[in-house]
């Protein structure tokens, strides 16, 4: 396939990388230069990921098994970031993928799904549905508006402060304008098994974790798990829906499944000891927690008490406040498909953060 043309890659088409995979796309936004930092790293012999540096909120990875159709896994968060990931898989895959498994109904994870016209687009039976308010790319754009507009600063800056912050942070490198949801085509509701070429590909339903349609893709052959945002890297993991424990079940099964590499949905691609690594935060953050209840404490409170321990130089670790709220969801006997309060809890995680005199970061 020939070069693709200045302004950008086709819809829908891998195209060869045209710069250094390392360096950045750079986009212009009305107050605002703004880049898609992300590179490219071959994890097994036919299977290869995208990662986001950054590590903060919609910095998510994806994932590409470059056998038989080919397989993208997750879409990115906005349309720059979907093309820039086309771009470098574009470089160890010429064709059009087949096939496209979304590992979650967050809108970093299906964003980019209309970049790939007639493409199998695979996902939990739960995700069409759930995609819709998940990822409903106007209420993120209206962030970014509300964090722009000098009145609407001001506004939001007084009733909630969480949201403007975490609204000035999205304006740093993402645009939401211009997506479609392009739902998927082929729902499981346990596990669906892809051929590619004699190379099996696992899609495991494991949530509700952070979120209801949470799913791993499991790669045996190589010794490979994409395991979405069942597992967080190096950066505090933040749920939305889900059960803390069918989480920590999940994480046990990705440690038995024993897989060399770990590409996981947040952070730098690791091994077992990742999965192993979150599951004793998330286990701290549980017996911190339900002492903290067992006194009375609110969520917040409790957040401003625990001690960060050894992951304090984990990147956003005000996120605290989510972890604990999942914890006394569970405590309460709460469905873990209720969706929380996302304006609530970037204001929580603001204050903690503020609270612990740290970095604003989610």
């Amino acid at each position: 396939m020939g070069r693709a043309a200045a302004k950008g890659p086709m819809p829908g088409l891998f195209v060869p990388v045209t710069a250094d995979l390392d360096c950045a796309s750079k986009h212009e936004r009305t107050s605002a230069t703004w880049c898609t930092v992300v590179k490219l790293q071959q994890v097994s012999e036919s299977c290869f990921a995208v990662l986001n540096e950054k590590n903060r909120v919609c910095d998510s990875n994806s994932g590409l098994v470059n056998r038989g159709g080919g397989i993208v896994i997750d879409t990115q968060a906005d349309l720059p970031h979907a093309r820039r990931m086309i771009e470098l898989f574009g470089s160890v895959w010429r064709g059009m993928p087949k096939h496209v498994i979304n590992t979650s109904e967050d809108g970093d994870h299906v964003s980019g799904n209309q970049l790939f016209p007639g493409a199998e687009i695979i996902a939990h039976r739960s995700v069409p549905d759930r995609m819709q308010q998940a990822a409903d790319p106007v209420r993120y754009q209206r962030l970014l508006d509300g964090a722009h507009g000098v009145v609407s600063r001001l506004v939001l800056g007084a009733l909630r402060p969480g949201a403007l912050a975490v609204g000035r942070q999205l304006l740093q490198d993402y645009d939401f304008d211009g997506i479609e949801l392009t739902p998927p085509t082929k729902l499981f509701d346990e596990r669906y098994v892809l051929d590619l070429d004699g190379i099996e590909v696992h899609v495991i339903h494991v949530g509700p974790c952070q979120q209801v349609g949470d799913s791993i893709v499991h790669v045996p052959g190589e010794g490979v798990v994409f395991a979405g945002d069942a597992v967080y890297r190096e950066c505090t993991p933040m749920g939305w829906t889900g059960s803390y424990e069918k989480w920590l079940q999940c994480l046990d099964m990705i440690v038995w499944l024993d897989p060399e590499v770990i590409v996981p949905g947040h952070g730098p691609v690791c091994g077992i000891e990742g999965a192993m690594e979150l599951k004793a935060y998330l286990e701290y953050v549980r017996d911190e927690a339900r002492r903290c209840f067992g006194q009375g404490l609110d969520a917040l409170a409790a957040a401003k008490q625990i001690e960060f321990g050894p992951y304090r130089e984990w990147r956003c670790p005000a996120r605290l406040f989510a972890n604990v709220e999942s914890v006394y969801r569970d405590i309460r006997n709460e469905a873990a498909t209720t969706p929380r309060d996302a304006a609530r809890t970037f204001d929580s995680i603001y204050k903690v953060a503020k609270a612990r005199r740290i970095e604003v970061a989610f």
